[in-house]
């Protein structure tokens, strides 16, 4: 079904807020195999509002709208929606309910501006809010179906899962399934070359690369007459991926690689500490954004100074002036000293120059990880030749996750 998504909002053409409605509702109905042709915005403005709207159906059956669905008098979504299906207004009962209860909880009156939120289009299906005050709805007329969502994220993804996505369902001609496989050490390019076999030619099921910073992903879709057909034709494509590109790749699930790393940890009852320099603390923080983290982290140490890497690591001082802060032997020390202080079964550690500034004789984006395991000790070189302390310091992170994940999935 040819999709648009037309977002209200003045606040979004100013760039005082970000669009993240119009990627999480291309993504969901990607995945339910609807066609987004066009993304629209436009300000609170009702002249164009309504032309977005013709402009929008006249090339798409389904449009999707966000925002414009609240108390205020230049919010005007539902109107301008109603008035170009032809169909007028209805109070509803259960809004004007859940709007009182709400009101009441907080301990506060309800101001008469408020009440314009239980009003609806006539003959809508209308999407009730328990994560806010606005109501959503869909309305369908000579062929065309508009559906209107509150702008707030929060309350949009609410009502995707709660009612929304099973509305859409009735307009899938088949049965959609796909998996999301993650690769890393790869790059996209080679990525593709190497699935040329699967990928050149392809039609049911289709197999498309993505690339983001420090990993790929590739989707695998089939869309058949049943969900048991669909599934089987990507588990058959997945082994063949598998065949092809199996050393680099990390989930079949569309897991973080850090889900995964605790995941395998867990799994194999090791204990894991880090000392970390220029990455400040990231990969701890990484790890114990995973629930059960306590299980596998032993300890973290931020060791950003020389002094603290002698202190807190015991990395030796000569050590440091001999070859200098950011180098592999001090990796390697700063690794080996946190595993024994910690007495985790891996340590990884990190020193290097995020940028943009680096000592004489080096450059920003170089970095050395350094890894202690059993009677194994090393280290990985990087070097980006970005002087982006952020992007950085976020590859960095990569490189340390995939440094654990290559030690403990061996």
């Amino acid at each position: 079904m040819k999709t648009s998504i037309l977002a209200v909002g003045t606040e979004l053409l100013f760039g005082q807020t970000v669009n993240t409605n119009a990627t999480f509702l291309s993504d969901k109905l990607n995945h339910m195999g609807f066609d987004v042709m066009y993304h629209f915005v436009v300000g609170d403005n009702p002249a164009r509002l309504k032309a977005k709207l013709e402009e929008a159906f006249s090339d798409t059956d389904l449009v999707i709208m966000t925002g414009g669905l609240g108390p205020t008098q230049d919010d005007l979504t539902k109107e301008m929606v109603a008035e170009y299906m032809g169909r007028g207004m209805y109070l509803d009962a259960n809004v004007m309910d859940q709007l009182n209860e709400f009101f009441e909880k907080l301990g506060r009156k309800m101001t008469e501006n408020n009440v314009k939120q239980a009003y609806l289009p006539e003959g809508c299906t209308p999407f009730y809010n328990a994560s806010g005050t606005a109501p959503g709805f869909a309305l369908r007329a000579d062929g065309k179906t508009a559906i209107c969502l509150p702008g707030p994220p929060r309350e949009l993804k609410w009502l995707w899962d709660n009612g929304v996505r099973e509305y859409l369902e009735q307009f899938m001609e088949k049965k959609m399934f796909y998996r999301v496989i993650r690769t890393i050490g790869i790059g996209e390019s080679d990525l593709e070359t190497l699935l040329m076999p699967v990928i050149d030619g392809q039609t049911d099921p289709t197999v498309a690369t993505y690339a983001k910073e420090g990993e790929c992903t590739l989707r695998v879709a089939s869309q058949r007459d049943t969900i048991e057909e669909a599934e089987q034709a990507v588990q058959e494509m997945t082994a063949r991926i598998d065949e092809l590109v199996g050393d680099f790749i990390y989930s079949y699930d569309d897991e973080d690689l850090k889900e995964v790393v605790v995941r395998i940890l867990k799994e194999k009852g090791l204990k894991i500490t880090s000392a970390e320099s220029c990455t400040g603390g990231s990969f701890a923080a990484a790890i114990t954004d995973v629930a059960g983290a306590s299980e596998v982290l032993s300890s973290a140490y931020v060791t950003y100074s020389n002094e603290s890497k002698v202190r807190e690591v015991d990395v030796p001082a000569e050590l440091i002036e001999r070859f200098g802060v950011v180098s592999p032997q001090v990796a390697e020390a700063m690794a080996e000293g946190a595993r024994a202080r910690s007495g985790a079964d891996i340590a990884v550690s990190i020193t290097g120059y995020a940028g943009p500034e680096a000592d004489p004789g080096h450059e920003a984006g170089e970095a050395y990880i350094g890894f202690a395991m059993g009677d194994k000790t090393g280290h990985h070189d990087i070097s980006t030749s970005r002087n982006d302390r952020k992007w950085n310091r976020n590859y960095y992170l990569l490189r340390m996750l995939r440094a654990v994940y290559m030690l403990i999935n061996r």
